[in-house]
């Protein structure tokens, strides 16, 4: 959706900077972990429902901001027109997560570089939407069936790295940042349909008073309207200051 404040649900732009807020803090925590300067283990116990609830948070809501999207330019644009704002869309995330594969194998020496992460994705998962798009219940089934196929496919790793992507983990796998379509773009699919479900032709089906003035959720507003920015910087930024504080 375009970032205009007059054409958003302020209650998506809350949630989607709650996420931001979220994932600030585990990346923070991650840093701690790779300057030993605090050591956790981060994918146990509660920091790995904790990573699992951001990664949640952000592609359901980019199921339900699709759908808002689609109920608001279906009725202005033709079926070509609409291909390809869902194909450049995606396809420039997408090219985003490139960079970001770029920058952690440059960081990180091509020791756990991010291959397949959040942004790839994302990417990729704007693209395959377009085809789900006008439907409804028909996304929670698919969603639930894929969700379900990427939990299976978590307890066996495979000799072959082609299907990554996918969610098929080679043995010898290892990144920072990883997810595959199974199960991830099950929740975009789901997110479809909550947002087909409340949203229906631009109009909230659900009685929200109008919070957003708040000063505290007003900001966090802000930064859901701006969470591809701030996804991009932050972590640069946390770790040009824990470098910064280390001299």
């Amino acid at each position: 959706m375009k970032n205009n404040k007059q054409n958003r649900f302020w209650e998506i732009d809350f949630l989607r900077g709650i996420a931001i807020l979220m994932m600030i803090i585990f990346h923070f925590f991650w840093d701690l972990n790779y300057f030993n300067i605090y050591k956790i283990d981060l994918y146990l116990g509660f920091p790995l429902i904790f990573v699992y609830l951001i990664g949640t948070m952000f592609f359901l809501l980019v199921g339900i901001s699709l759908a808002i999207s689609y109920s608001r330019t279906k009725n202005n644009l033709t079926k070509k027109q609409m291909q390809l704002k869902y194909l450049k869309r995606g396809a420039g995330i997408f090219g985003l997560g490139l960079l970001v594969t770029l920058a952690t194998w440059i960081y990180l020496g091509g020791d756990g570089f991010v291959v397949f992460g959040v942004l790839h994705c994302i990417g990729l998962s704007i693209i395959l939407a377009y085809l789900f798009l006008r439907f409804r219940y028909q996304n929670l089934i698919l969603g639930i069936i894929l969700i379900s196929a990427g939990i299976i496919l978590k307890n066996f790793t495979f000799d072959f790295n082609w299907l990554l992507w996918l969610g098929f983990t080679p043995s010898t796998f290892y990144t920072v940042d990883y997810y595959p379509l199974l199960p991830w773009f099950g929740v975009v699919l789901i997110g479809i349909f909550v947002g087909n479900s409340l949203y229906q032709n631009n109009v909230r089906k659900f009685s929200l008073k109008n919070h957003s003035q708040f000063i505290v959720i007003r900001f966090t507003c802000f930064l859901g309207r701006h969470s591809l920015i701030i996804y991009l910087v932050h972590q640069p930024i946390l770790i040009g200051l824990f470098r910064l504080f280390s001299l």
